[in-house]
This record gives C-alpha cells, sequence and structure tokens, in this order.
C-alpha cells in the first residue's frame, strides 16, 4: 500500500510565498514521475507542476516563473516552492505520483492567497 502525506498549505498574503512537500512510504518501487494539482472551488483539477524521474519540469503557464517543482529520491518526496503568490492560486493542492506505472493522490493541502 503507498501513502502521500503532504504538508505545508496555509493562509498567505498576496506576493508571499509557501512551500508544499509530500513525502510517498509504503511498499515504493519505481517512481516514475512526481507532480502537483490545485482544484479552485468550482472549477476542474488542473495540473500545476511535473518533474519526470530523470528531472525534467513543466509548468502551467499561469505559474511559471514563480513555483519550482524539485524532488528528493533518496526520501522520496515532492515539493513545490510558490512564491509572489496570487490570490488566484487559492485552491487545493494536491500531489500527485505515478509509482510502477500506477498514479496515487494524496489528501490535498488547502493553500489561501488573501489579497
Amino acid at each position: 500500500q503507498v501513502q502521500l502525506v503532504e504538508s505545508g498549505g496555509g493562509l498567505v498574503q498576496a506576493g508571499g510565498s509557501l512551500k508544499l512537500s509530500c513525502e510517498a512510504s509504503g511498499s515504493i518501487g519505481s517512481i516514475n514521475g512526481m507532480a502537483w494539482y490545485r482544484q479552485a472551488p468550482g472549477k476542474q483539477r488542473e495540473l500545476v507542476a511535473d518533474i519526470t524521474s530523470l528531472g525534467s519540469t513543466n509548468y502551467a503557464d499561469s505559474v511559471r516563473g514563480r513555483f519550482t517543482i524539485s524532488r528528493d529520491k533518496a526520501r522520496n518526496m515532492v515539493f513545490l516552492q510558490m512564491n509572489s503568490l496570487k490570490p488566484e492560486d487559492t485552491a487545493v493542492y494536491y500531489c500527485y505520483v505515478v509509482l510502477n506505472l500506477i498514479g496515487y493522490w494524496g489528501q490535498g493541502t488547502q493553500v489561501t492567497v488573501s489579497s
């Protein structure tokens, strides 16, 4: 069984920063890729950023230049450094990890950016 535990969400003023963390535990085999998604109220879940097993990264246009995804292979962790936060970044952020070609979701962590 695989578990994903997220942390780092919270309330921040516009222009501030937060760093999200996600740790995978359990029957960890081969991690194929890791990503962060978000879902704002009344909107569909959207990809924020992803990182492949080789370290290649991809970002949504709305966060490119402000957010940075990174990973710690030894600890099976993925991070999302969020800078210059905007009210429109307010959402529940979900960690998504592909392990042994199967996708797993974290429980989500709330990020609220006040104007």
